[in-house]
Protein backbone atom coordinates (compact mmCIF):
# COMPACT_ATOMS: atom_id res chain seq x y z
CA UNK A 1 0.00 0.00 0.00
CA UNK A 2 1.43 3.35 -0.73
CA UNK A 3 1.05 5.62 1.93
CA UNK A 4 1.22 9.57 1.87
CA UNK A 5 4.38 11.08 2.25
CA UNK A 6 3.85 11.83 6.13
CA UNK A 7 3.68 8.07 6.51
CA UNK A 8 6.77 6.69 5.56
CA UNK A 9 9.94 6.83 6.12
CA UNK A 10 12.18 8.55 3.54
CA UNK A 11 15.57 7.45 4.47
CA UNK A 12 14.79 3.95 4.23
CA UNK A 13 14.82 1.07 1.47
CA UNK A 14 11.66 -0.50 0.66
CA UNK A 15 12.78 -4.41 1.42
CA UNK A 16 11.39 -6.53 -1.80
CA UNK A 17 9.47 -9.71 -1.20
CA UNK A 18 9.89 -12.99 0.78
CA UNK A 19 9.13 -16.75 -0.27
CA UNK A 20 8.44 -19.68 2.05
CA UNK A 21 7.32 -23.06 0.27
CA UNK A 22 6.47 -26.48 1.86
CA UNK A 23 6.65 -29.86 0.55
CA UNK A 24 4.75 -33.11 2.33
CA UNK A 25 3.81 -31.68 5.50
CA UNK A 26 0.14 -32.39 7.46
CA UNK A 27 -0.37 -28.88 8.39
CA UNK A 28 1.24 -27.39 5.17
CA UNK A 29 -0.84 -24.12 5.41
CA UNK A 30 0.22 -23.21 9.67
CA UNK A 31 4.05 -23.77 9.06
CA UNK A 32 3.82 -21.57 6.05
CA UNK A 33 1.76 -19.30 8.08
CA UNK A 34 4.88 -19.24 10.89
CA UNK A 35 7.59 -19.27 7.87
CA UNK A 36 6.03 -15.74 6.43
CA UNK A 37 6.23 -14.51 9.99
CA UNK A 38 9.50 -14.83 9.69
CA UNK A 39 10.13 -13.12 6.52
CA UNK A 40 7.36 -10.03 7.50
CA UNK A 41 10.83 -7.70 7.12
CA UNK A 42 10.56 -8.62 3.59
CA UNK A 43 7.20 -7.31 3.04
CA UNK A 44 4.60 -5.92 4.79
CA UNK A 45 1.73 -4.04 2.27
CA UNK A 46 0.10 -7.84 1.35
CA UNK A 47 0.36 -11.70 2.42
CA UNK A 48 -0.76 -14.61 0.84
CA UNK A 49 -0.71 -18.35 1.02
CA UNK A 50 -1.98 -20.80 -1.78
CA UNK A 51 -2.30 -24.72 -0.81
CA UNK A 52 -2.58 -28.34 -2.44
CA UNK A 53 -4.46 -31.66 -1.33
CA UNK A 54 -3.03 -32.97 -3.96
CA UNK A 55 -5.79 -32.46 -6.97
CA UNK A 56 -6.65 -28.33 -6.49
CA UNK A 57 -4.74 -25.61 -5.28
CA UNK A 58 -6.44 -23.05 -2.55
CA UNK A 59 -5.52 -19.31 -2.13
CA UNK A 60 -5.99 -16.97 0.07
CA UNK A 61 -4.59 -13.39 0.51
CA UNK A 62 -4.70 -9.99 1.53
CA UNK A 63 -3.30 -6.81 2.45
CA UNK A 64 -1.70 -5.81 5.48
CA UNK A 65 0.75 -8.23 7.89
CA UNK A 66 0.49 -12.00 8.13
CA UNK A 67 -1.22 -11.61 11.35
CA UNK A 68 -3.87 -9.49 9.73
CA UNK A 69 -4.59 -11.60 7.12
CA UNK A 70 -5.10 -15.09 8.44
CA UNK A 71 -6.38 -16.42 11.18
CA UNK A 72 -7.52 -19.79 12.27
CA UNK A 73 -10.75 -20.15 9.99
CA UNK A 74 -8.43 -18.61 7.23
CA UNK A 75 -5.82 -21.66 7.54
CA UNK A 76 -8.43 -24.21 8.16
CA UNK A 77 -9.73 -23.49 4.78
CA UNK A 78 -6.41 -24.20 3.31
CA UNK A 79 -6.57 -27.81 3.05
CA UNK A 80 -3.43 -30.39 1.71
CA UNK A 81 0.14 -31.25 2.29
CA UNK A 82 1.59 -28.55 0.93
CA UNK A 83 1.69 -25.12 0.44
CA UNK A 84 3.86 -21.83 -0.46
CA UNK A 85 3.02 -18.13 0.56
CA UNK A 86 4.46 -14.66 -0.27
CA UNK A 87 5.16 -11.27 1.45
CA UNK A 88 5.30 -8.45 -0.89
CA UNK A 89 6.84 -5.46 -0.82
CA UNK A 90 5.32 -3.26 -4.44
CA UNK A 91 8.75 -2.93 -6.87
CA UNK A 92 7.17 -3.43 -9.92
CA UNK A 93 3.56 -2.90 -9.48
CA UNK A 94 1.10 -0.84 -7.20
CA UNK A 95 0.42 -2.16 -4.23
CA UNK A 96 -3.89 -3.50 -4.32
CA UNK A 97 -4.46 -7.09 -3.85
CA UNK A 98 -4.79 -7.53 -7.55
CA UNK A 99 -0.95 -7.58 -6.84
CA UNK A 100 -0.61 -9.95 -3.83
CA UNK A 101 0.92 -12.92 -3.91
CA UNK A 102 0.94 -16.21 -5.18
CA UNK A 103 -0.95 -15.60 -8.17
CA UNK A 104 -3.07 -18.53 -8.91
CA UNK A 105 -4.66 -19.30 -12.59
CA UNK A 106 -6.07 -22.35 -14.25
CA UNK A 107 -5.17 -22.85 -17.74
CA UNK A 108 -5.00 -25.51 -20.18
CA UNK A 109 -2.25 -27.55 -18.67
CA UNK A 110 -4.07 -27.30 -15.35
CA UNK A 111 -3.79 -24.84 -12.26
CA UNK A 112 -0.83 -23.35 -11.09
CA UNK A 113 0.36 -20.57 -8.69
CA UNK A 114 3.45 -18.53 -8.81
CA UNK A 115 5.11 -16.35 -6.56
CA UNK A 116 8.17 -14.15 -7.12
CA UNK A 117 11.30 -11.94 -5.80
CA UNK A 118 13.24 -9.49 -7.64
CA UNK A 119 12.57 -7.49 -10.85
CA UNK A 120 12.24 -8.62 -14.69
CA UNK A 121 14.49 -6.15 -16.21
CA UNK A 122 12.85 -6.82 -19.38
CA UNK A 123 9.28 -7.28 -18.41
CA UNK A 124 8.21 -3.75 -20.53
CA UNK A 125 9.12 -5.68 -23.49
CA UNK A 126 7.58 -9.15 -22.83
CA UNK A 127 4.05 -7.37 -21.90
CA UNK A 128 3.80 -5.09 -24.92
CA UNK A 129 4.79 -8.95 -26.66
CA UNK A 130 2.16 -10.64 -25.10
CA UNK A 131 -0.39 -8.02 -24.63
CA UNK A 132 0.01 -7.75 -28.51
CA UNK A 133 -0.68 -11.24 -28.88
CA UNK A 134 -3.93 -11.17 -27.07
CA UNK A 135 -3.00 -11.49 -23.62
CA UNK A 136 -5.21 -9.78 -20.99
CA UNK A 137 -3.30 -8.72 -17.80
CA UNK A 138 -5.26 -8.77 -14.86
CA UNK A 139 -2.48 -7.11 -12.40
CA UNK A 140 0.27 -4.48 -12.97
CA UNK A 141 2.83 -7.13 -11.10
CA UNK A 142 5.38 -8.68 -13.65
CA UNK A 143 4.93 -11.81 -11.86
CA UNK A 144 2.00 -12.32 -14.27
CA UNK A 145 4.43 -12.21 -17.47
CA UNK A 146 5.59 -15.67 -15.98
CA UNK A 147 2.00 -17.19 -16.23
CA UNK A 148 1.33 -15.79 -19.78
CA UNK A 149 4.59 -16.98 -20.81
CA UNK A 150 3.43 -20.20 -19.39
CA UNK A 151 0.13 -20.24 -21.15
CA UNK A 152 1.74 -19.63 -24.60
CA UNK A 153 3.77 -22.11 -24.58
CA UNK A 154 1.88 -23.98 -27.28
CA UNK A 155 4.58 -26.20 -28.78
CA UNK A 156 6.73 -27.10 -25.68
CA UNK A 157 6.31 -31.03 -25.22
CA UNK A 158 4.86 -30.92 -21.27
CA UNK A 159 4.55 -28.35 -18.80
CA UNK A 160 7.77 -28.29 -17.64
CA UNK A 161 9.33 -27.89 -20.94
CA UNK A 162 7.31 -24.74 -20.94
CA UNK A 163 8.66 -23.71 -17.70
CA UNK A 164 12.28 -24.04 -18.91
CA UNK A 165 11.18 -22.24 -22.28
CA UNK A 166 9.69 -19.66 -20.07
CA UNK A 167 12.41 -19.17 -17.79
CA UNK A 168 15.25 -18.52 -20.83
CA UNK A 169 12.99 -15.52 -22.22
CA UNK A 170 12.84 -13.75 -18.69
CA UNK A 171 16.08 -11.61 -18.00
CA UNK A 172 16.92 -9.75 -14.20
CA UNK A 173 16.17 -10.64 -10.83
CA UNK A 174 14.39 -13.62 -10.07
CA UNK A 175 14.01 -16.30 -6.74
CA UNK A 176 10.71 -17.94 -7.66
CA UNK A 177 8.50 -20.44 -6.40
CA UNK A 178 5.93 -22.43 -8.47
CA UNK A 179 3.25 -25.02 -7.18
CA UNK A 180 1.26 -27.97 -8.62
CA UNK A 181 -1.35 -29.91 -7.33
CA UNK A 182 1.47 -32.76 -6.94
CA UNK A 183 4.76 -30.31 -7.38
CA UNK A 184 6.75 -27.59 -5.98
CA UNK A 185 9.32 -25.80 -8.14
CA UNK A 186 11.79 -23.46 -6.86
CA UNK A 187 13.99 -21.15 -8.76
CA UNK A 188 16.86 -18.92 -8.64
CA UNK A 189 18.32 -16.71 -11.06
CA UNK A 190 21.25 -17.33 -13.23
CA UNK A 191 23.25 -14.38 -11.44
CA UNK A 192 22.07 -15.54 -8.20
CA UNK A 193 20.78 -11.89 -7.08
CA UNK A 194 18.24 -13.03 -4.01
CA UNK A 195 18.58 -15.79 -1.81
CA UNK A 196 16.92 -18.85 -1.61
CA UNK A 197 17.50 -21.66 0.59
CA UNK A 198 16.41 -25.16 1.01
CA UNK A 199 15.81 -27.14 4.42
CA UNK A 200 14.32 -29.94 5.90
CA UNK A 201 12.00 -31.15 8.71
CA UNK A 202 10.84 -34.67 9.40
CA UNK A 203 9.69 -36.38 5.94
CA UNK A 204 9.05 -32.61 4.83
CA UNK A 205 11.05 -29.84 2.31
CA UNK A 206 11.22 -26.66 2.83
CA UNK A 207 12.09 -23.19 0.32
CA UNK A 208 12.68 -20.03 2.26
CA UNK A 209 14.22 -16.70 0.72
CA UNK A 210 15.82 -16.82 4.87
CA UNK A 211 17.07 -19.69 6.86
CA UNK A 212 15.49 -17.97 9.79
CA UNK A 213 11.83 -18.97 8.16
CA UNK A 214 13.71 -22.71 8.61
CA UNK A 215 14.64 -22.03 12.11
CA UNK A 216 10.84 -21.03 13.27
CA UNK A 217 9.68 -24.36 11.82
CA UNK A 218 12.85 -26.60 13.43
CA UNK A 219 13.67 -27.28 9.94
CA UNK A 220 17.67 -28.78 8.91
CA UNK A 221 18.87 -25.98 6.51
CA UNK A 222 20.29 -28.13 3.76
CA UNK A 223 21.73 -25.73 1.55
CA UNK A 224 21.40 -22.46 -0.80
CA UNK A 225 19.95 -22.79 -4.19
CA UNK A 226 22.87 -22.87 -6.88
CA UNK A 227 22.82 -20.01 -9.37
CA UNK A 228 20.25 -20.85 -12.19
CA UNK A 229 19.08 -23.87 -10.48
CA UNK A 230 15.45 -24.73 -10.93
CA UNK A 231 14.88 -27.45 -8.07
CA UNK A 232 11.84 -29.79 -8.67
CA UNK A 233 10.04 -31.42 -5.60
CA UNK A 234 7.74 -33.98 -5.86
CA UNK A 235 6.91 -37.42 -4.64
CA UNK A 236 10.17 -38.97 -6.42
CA UNK A 237 12.66 -36.61 -4.58
CA UNK A 238 14.14 -33.85 -5.59
CA UNK A 239 15.55 -33.05 -9.17
CA UNK A 240 17.38 -29.90 -10.38
CA UNK A 241 18.19 -29.10 -13.76
CA UNK A 242 20.29 -25.75 -14.81
CA UNK A 243 18.72 -24.47 -18.43
CA UNK A 244 20.56 -21.05 -18.19
CA UNK A 245 24.08 -22.06 -19.08
CA UNK A 246 27.07 -21.21 -17.34
CA UNK A 247 28.13 -17.56 -18.65
CA UNK A 248 26.70 -15.74 -16.09
CA UNK A 249 28.68 -14.24 -13.49
CA UNK A 250 27.83 -14.15 -9.56
CA UNK A 251 25.67 -11.01 -8.95
CA UNK A 252 24.75 -11.60 -5.66
CA UNK A 253 22.73 -8.39 -3.69
CA UNK A 254 25.37 -6.85 -1.31
CA UNK A 255 22.26 -5.07 0.31
CA UNK A 256 20.86 -7.94 1.70
CA UNK A 257 23.64 -8.34 3.91
CA UNK A 258 23.78 -4.50 4.50
CA UNK A 259 20.11 -4.19 5.72
CA UNK A 260 17.28 -6.40 4.12
CA UNK A 261 18.03 -9.81 5.50
CA UNK A 262 17.10 -10.72 9.50
CA UNK A 263 20.50 -10.72 11.50
CA UNK A 264 19.88 -14.33 12.18
CA UNK A 265 19.44 -15.60 8.94
CA UNK A 266 22.52 -16.93 6.72
CA UNK A 267 22.85 -16.12 3.18
CA UNK A 268 25.70 -16.02 0.41
CA UNK A 269 27.85 -18.48 2.48
CA UNK A 270 27.52 -15.67 5.70
CA UNK A 271 25.81 -15.30 8.63
CA UNK A 272 24.21 -11.55 8.56
CA UNK A 273 25.05 -10.54 11.67
CA UNK A 274 28.67 -11.01 11.86
CA UNK A 275 29.03 -9.55 8.44
CA UNK A 276 27.55 -6.26 9.68
CA UNK A 277 29.63 -6.09 12.48
CA UNK A 278 32.54 -6.69 10.49
CA UNK A 279 31.90 -3.46 7.96
CA UNK A 280 30.79 -1.95 11.03
CA UNK A 281 34.79 -2.47 12.59
CA UNK A 282 36.44 -1.52 9.13
CA UNK A 283 34.11 1.24 8.88
CA UNK A 284 35.95 2.14 12.19
CA UNK A 285 39.73 1.58 10.61
CA UNK A 286 38.68 3.38 8.02
CA UNK A 287 37.30 6.83 9.60
CA UNK A 288 38.11 6.74 13.12
CA UNK A 289 37.01 9.87 15.57
CA UNK A 290 37.33 11.25 18.99
CA UNK A 291 34.15 10.35 20.80
CA UNK A 292 32.67 9.24 23.68
CA UNK A 293 30.28 6.57 22.99
CA UNK A 294 28.95 4.73 19.74
CA UNK A 295 25.57 4.65 18.97
CA UNK A 296 22.78 2.74 16.60
CA UNK A 297 19.52 4.21 14.61
CA UNK A 298 18.40 0.81 15.42
CA UNK A 299 17.74 -1.90 14.17
CA UNK A 300 19.45 -2.57 11.25
CA UNK A 301 22.09 -0.75 12.40
CA UNK A 302 22.66 -2.13 15.79
CA UNK A 303 25.03 -5.51 14.31
CA UNK A 304 27.62 -2.43 12.78
CA UNK A 305 27.40 0.03 15.78
CA UNK A 306 28.64 -3.41 17.62
CA UNK A 307 31.52 -4.01 15.28
CA UNK A 308 32.22 -0.37 15.39
CA UNK A 309 32.27 -0.04 19.20
CA UNK A 310 34.98 -3.13 19.66
CA UNK A 311 37.38 -2.19 16.72
CA UNK A 312 37.58 2.10 18.38
CA UNK A 313 37.45 0.63 22.17
CA UNK A 314 34.05 3.26 22.41
CA UNK A 315 31.57 1.91 25.15
CA UNK A 316 28.43 1.33 23.18
CA UNK A 317 25.27 2.59 24.23
CA UNK A 318 21.94 2.73 23.47
CA UNK A 319 20.74 5.82 22.75
CA UNK A 320 17.78 6.12 20.50
CA UNK A 321 15.03 4.20 21.44
CA UNK A 322 12.71 2.48 19.04
CA UNK A 323 8.84 2.26 19.13
CA UNK A 324 8.14 -1.13 17.47
CA UNK A 325 4.32 -0.72 17.73
CA UNK A 326 3.05 1.47 15.06
CA UNK A 327 2.74 -0.76 12.00
CA UNK A 328 2.65 1.38 8.56
CA UNK A 329 -0.48 2.89 8.72
CA UNK A 330 0.00 5.28 11.99
CA UNK A 331 -2.00 8.81 11.50
CA UNK A 332 -0.35 11.90 12.01
CA UNK A 333 -2.67 13.61 15.08
CA UNK A 334 -1.65 17.49 13.80
CA UNK A 335 0.95 19.19 11.63
CA UNK A 336 1.90 20.90 15.08
CA UNK A 337 3.56 18.41 16.17
CA UNK A 338 6.34 19.04 14.29
CA UNK A 339 8.75 16.09 13.04
CA UNK A 340 5.88 13.51 14.40
CA UNK A 341 6.79 11.14 11.10
CA UNK A 342 10.38 10.45 13.09
CA UNK A 343 9.77 11.10 16.71
CA UNK A 344 7.09 8.24 17.19
CA UNK A 345 9.40 5.78 15.45
CA UNK A 346 12.70 6.82 17.15
CA UNK A 347 12.98 9.00 19.97
CA UNK A 348 16.28 9.81 21.83
CA UNK A 349 17.61 8.87 24.96
CA UNK A 350 18.89 12.41 26.17
CA UNK A 351 20.19 11.78 29.36
CA UNK A 352 22.65 9.15 27.77
CA UNK A 353 24.01 11.82 25.27
CA UNK A 354 23.78 14.92 27.16
CA UNK A 355 27.12 17.10 26.64
CA UNK A 356 28.50 13.61 24.56
CA UNK A 357 30.60 13.26 21.65
CA UNK A 358 28.30 10.52 19.92
CA UNK A 359 29.24 8.62 16.80
CA UNK A 360 26.10 7.08 14.97
CA UNK A 361 26.59 3.98 13.36
CA UNK A 362 23.55 4.02 10.39
CA UNK A 363 23.26 1.51 7.43
CA UNK A 364 22.99 3.75 4.61
CA UNK A 365 21.10 6.92 4.04
CA UNK A 366 18.68 7.45 0.80
CA UNK A 367 17.28 11.01 0.19
CA UNK A 368 18.63 12.47 3.54
CA UNK A 369 15.20 14.04 4.24
CA UNK A 370 14.78 11.66 7.33
CA UNK A 371 18.12 11.80 8.37
CA UNK A 372 18.65 15.45 8.66
CA UNK A 373 15.48 15.41 11.44
CA UNK A 374 17.29 12.59 13.20
CA UNK A 375 20.44 14.59 13.63
CA UNK A 376 18.88 17.34 14.73
CA UNK A 377 16.67 15.36 17.06
CA UNK A 378 20.12 14.12 18.62
CA UNK A 379 21.36 17.95 19.10
CA UNK A 380 18.02 18.68 20.52
CA UNK A 381 18.81 16.10 23.21
CA UNK A 382 22.34 17.51 24.09
CA UNK A 383 24.61 16.05 22.11
CA UNK A 384 27.76 17.96 21.56
CA UNK A 385 28.96 16.22 18.85
CA UNK A 386 27.80 14.35 16.52
CA UNK A 387 30.09 12.04 13.93
CA UNK A 388 27.83 10.29 11.26
CA UNK A 389 29.60 6.73 10.26
CA UNK A 390 27.67 4.81 7.56
CA UNK A 391 28.16 1.06 6.67
CA UNK A 392 28.22 1.22 3.31
CA UNK A 393 29.20 2.83 0.16
CA UNK A 394 27.27 5.97 -1.03
CA UNK A 395 24.31 5.10 -2.60
CA UNK A 396 24.53 6.50 -6.10
CA UNK A 397 22.68 4.25 -8.67
CA UNK A 398 19.37 3.26 -8.69
CA UNK A 399 18.53 -0.54 -8.79
CA UNK A 400 16.86 -2.50 -11.17
CA UNK A 401 16.67 -6.14 -8.99
CA UNK A 402 14.01 -6.11 -7.26
CA UNK A 403 14.53 -3.40 -4.46
CA UNK A 404 12.92 -0.08 -4.39
CA UNK A 405 15.96 2.69 -4.66
CA UNK A 406 14.54 6.68 -5.65
CA UNK A 407 15.72 7.51 -8.76
CA UNK A 408 19.09 8.90 -9.36
CA UNK A 409 17.96 12.50 -9.04
CA UNK A 410 16.37 11.57 -5.65
CA UNK A 411 19.35 9.65 -4.18
CA UNK A 412 21.15 12.32 -1.99
CA UNK A 413 24.89 10.84 -2.64
CA UNK A 414 24.83 11.18 -6.21
CA UNK A 415 23.82 14.70 -6.56
CA UNK A 416 26.14 15.56 -3.34
CA UNK A 417 29.92 15.58 -2.15
CA UNK A 418 30.28 13.72 0.97
CA UNK A 419 31.25 16.99 2.98
CA UNK A 420 27.75 18.85 1.06
CA UNK A 421 25.82 15.78 2.62
CA UNK A 422 27.45 16.64 5.71
CA UNK A 423 26.69 20.23 5.72
CA UNK A 424 22.91 19.15 4.83
CA UNK A 425 22.82 17.32 7.90
CA UNK A 426 24.35 19.92 10.29
CA UNK A 427 26.41 16.97 11.68
CA UNK A 428 30.40 17.40 12.71
CA UNK A 429 31.88 14.33 10.84
CA UNK A 430 30.38 12.19 7.96
CA UNK A 431 32.09 8.65 6.69
CA UNK A 432 30.76 6.32 4.65
CA UNK A 433 32.65 2.31 4.31
CA UNK A 434 34.54 2.02 1.33
CA UNK A 435 33.56 -0.43 -1.93
CA UNK A 436 36.55 -1.97 -1.29
CA UNK A 437 36.06 -2.56 2.80
CA UNK A 438 32.61 -3.57 2.29
CA UNK A 439 33.56 -6.29 -0.14
CA UNK A 440 36.51 -7.35 2.10
CA UNK A 441 33.82 -8.51 5.01
CA UNK A 442 32.16 -10.95 3.17
CA UNK A 443 32.93 -15.13 2.53
CA UNK A 444 32.05 -15.23 -1.48
CA UNK A 445 34.15 -12.64 -2.10
CA UNK A 446 33.98 -9.27 -3.95
CA UNK A 447 33.79 -10.54 -7.52
CA UNK A 448 30.48 -12.56 -6.30
CA UNK A 449 27.97 -9.45 -5.34
CA UNK A 450 26.29 -7.12 -7.40
CA UNK A 451 27.34 -3.36 -6.64
CA UNK A 452 25.59 -1.32 -9.19
CA UNK A 453 23.83 1.05 -6.30
CA UNK A 454 27.39 2.16 -5.64
CA UNK A 455 29.18 2.29 -8.51
CA UNK A 456 26.37 2.06 -11.23
CA UNK A 457 27.83 -1.05 -12.89
CA UNK A 458 24.87 -3.03 -13.75
CA UNK A 459 25.72 -7.09 -14.69
CA UNK A 460 22.46 -7.37 -17.17
CA UNK A 461 20.98 -5.20 -19.24
CA UNK A 462 18.30 -3.17 -17.79
CA UNK A 463 16.18 -3.46 -20.73
CA UNK A 464 16.97 -5.34 -24.16
CA UNK A 465 16.09 -2.11 -26.55
CA UNK A 466 17.48 -4.08 -29.71
CA UNK A 467 15.18 -6.97 -28.67
CA UNK A 468 12.16 -5.08 -29.38
CA UNK A 469 10.86 -6.23 -32.35
CA UNK A 470 11.79 -10.00 -32.10
CA UNK A 471 8.51 -11.51 -31.24
CA UNK A 472 8.09 -13.85 -28.59
CA UNK A 473 7.51 -16.47 -31.49
CA UNK A 474 10.67 -16.20 -32.55
CA UNK A 475 12.70 -16.23 -29.16
CA UNK A 476 11.23 -19.26 -28.10
CA UNK A 477 12.40 -20.72 -31.54
CA UNK A 478 15.60 -19.20 -30.76
CA UNK A 479 15.87 -21.11 -27.26
CA UNK A 480 18.68 -23.37 -26.18
CA UNK A 481 18.37 -26.86 -25.69
CA UNK A 482 18.57 -28.01 -22.29
CA UNK A 483 18.94 -31.55 -20.28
Amino acid sequence: MRFPDTHIDHDRFRDECGLFGVFNHPEAAKVTYLGLYALQHRGEESSGIVSSDGERLHVHRGMGLVGDVFDQPELEHLPGVHAMGHVRYSTTGSSTLKNAQPLMVEYSRGMIAVAHNGNLTNSQFLHDELQARGAIFQTTSDTEIVIHLLASQRAAEDEREALLHTLQMIKGAFSMLLMKPDMLIAVRDPYGFRPLCLGKVDNSYIVASETCALDLNNAEFIRELDRGEVLFISEDGLESIFPFGKNHRPSMCIFELIYFSRPDSFIFGDNVHLVRQKMGARLAREHPVQADIVMSIPDSGNSAALGYSRESNLPFEIGITRNHYIGRTFLQPRQAIREFGVKVKLNPIAEVMKNKRIVVVEDSIVRGTTTVQRMANLREAGAREVHLRIACPPHISPCHYGIDFPSKKELIAANKSVEEIRAFLGIDSLGYLSIEGMLDCVTEGGDSFCTACFNGNYPTPVEEVEDKYISVTDRLQEQMKFG
